[in-house]
């Protein structure tokens, strides 16, 4: 099959990983009969491509790049293979960006994704069939000069129901579901500490999802006044979406995840609460991604604005992308959605470590008991959020 005639297609899940394993090492985690399974491409940063509840004629769930992985090619700027959920690390834009060298316009034309998290395979250190753990070690050097010697270790574990029934603090009753972990160390194993003055790393986790026109991405947060907790959301990456796209309720905001409208949001660490999601109303599938959120006190994160920043560290904790052209007349990436999350800013002493937990979940099944998920765990009923963007 062409990656042509692939793209044209909703794929089931085995149909994802059988177009992977012709162009590159894949692991798929999960041996119950029947059951959810992960898979997940060592060669992509330990990527995990895609998922799905039931077996492997279900429906998989990750956003896939078929044309560029078929093509075998490199591609300037970044290699976008997709995958719902990814390693990566900030800042992006700024003073201290990995992703722009020393003296470098903050434009496209001098943006480019590090190799490490692009380019350069993960070993494989450990596997079972729920689990696979993977290293890697890298060089980096900011748009200040700071140079970084740093170890990753990121682990990938499927999840049992019991698991995330106690993570989300719901129960599930009978509906489908996939849920899966992934634990992400940053070492520090070079022989300076890594200072603020010269540029401090971030923990960032990306997940590419397939968009619809019934999809909304739905983020809670922190009610209460922006004089003492600031604006509830970081709307300018892009540009101001327009108002039928972000919408902001009482205590959760809707944004269109259409893949039509290249835009992004951010929370900052005094909004953002401990998880987000989406609704796909079309296909019935009900995301949710809950994080390590640290303690309140922990308010610096690295800012990925593409500009010389007056507050490097007042960067965002949770970010959702709605793709689309960056352009008129333009292709955009995919399309696709993101649903980001991100540790604080790293101050690491030399030999040290710190930590970001992830966890990815999808459900699918009777409207009632996914109503119930997605009114306990995100705060607003699927009605409410079908309501919110039109």
């Amino acid at each position: 099959m062409t990656a042509a005639a692939v793209c044209a297609e909703e794929n089931s899940f085995q149909g994802d990983v059988d177009f992977l394993q012709k162009h590159v090492e894949t692991i798929v985690l999960g041996a119950e009969a029947g059951g959810p399974r992960v898979a997940v491409v060592p060669a992509y940063q330990g990527r995990v491509m895609t998922s799905t509840t039931g077996g492997e004629s279900q429906p998989s769930y990750g956003w896939i790049n078929y044309a560029h992985i078929a093509s075998g090619k490199s591609t300037p700027h970044i290699n976008v293979f997709g995958g719902e959920e990814r390693f990566w690390l900030g800042p992006e834009g700024g003073q201290f960006s990995i992703f722009f060298p020393p003296g470098g316009k903050f434009e496209l034309a001098d943006w480019q994704t590090p190799p490490a998290i692009d380019t350069e395979p993960f070993a494989v250190v450990a596997q079972d069939d729920n689990s696979v753990s993977f290293r890697h070690e890298a060089r980096l050097k900011n748009y200040s000069n700071a140079e970084f010697k740093l170890r990753v270790d990121r682990k990938i574990e499927l999840l049992s129901q019991a698991d995330a029934e106690q993570a989300l603090g719901a129960k599930f009753g009978d509906v489908r579901m996939v849920g899966y972990r992934s634990t992400n160390q940053l070492t520090n194993i070079g022989s300076n500490d890594w200072r603020k003055e010269s540029g401090l790393l971030s923990i960032w986790i990306l997940g590419m999802y397939k968009p619809g026109p019934q999809t909304t991405v739905v983020i809670p947060f922190r009610p209460g006044d922006e004089a003492q907790l600031g604006p509830v959301v970081n709307d300018a990456y892009f540009g101001k979406p327009p108002a039928e796209r972000l919408v902001i309720g009482d205590g959760v905001l809707f944004f269109s995840g259409d893949g039509q409208f290249r835009s992004k949001l951010g929370l900052s660490p005094r909004r953002a609460r401990a998880v987000a999601g989406s609704w796909d109303a079309k296909a019935g599938v009900l995301t949710i991604v809950k994080y390590t959120q640290p303690a309140a006190s922990v308010t610096e994160y690295v800012n990925s604005m593409w500009e010389h920043q007056q507050e490097p560290y007042a960067g965002d904790v949770v970010n959702a992308y709605n793709d689309g052209p960056p352009s008129p007349g333009a292709q955009p990436l995919g399309p696709f959605y993101e649903l980001e999350t991100s540790s604080p800013a790293l101050a690491l002493a030399a030999g040290k470590s710190a930590e970001h937990v992830q966890e990815t979940y999808h459900f699918a099944g009777e409207r009632a008991q996914l109503e119930a998920i997605a009114t306990s765990v995100l705060g607003a009923s699927l009605h409410e959020v079908e309501a919110a963007i039109k």
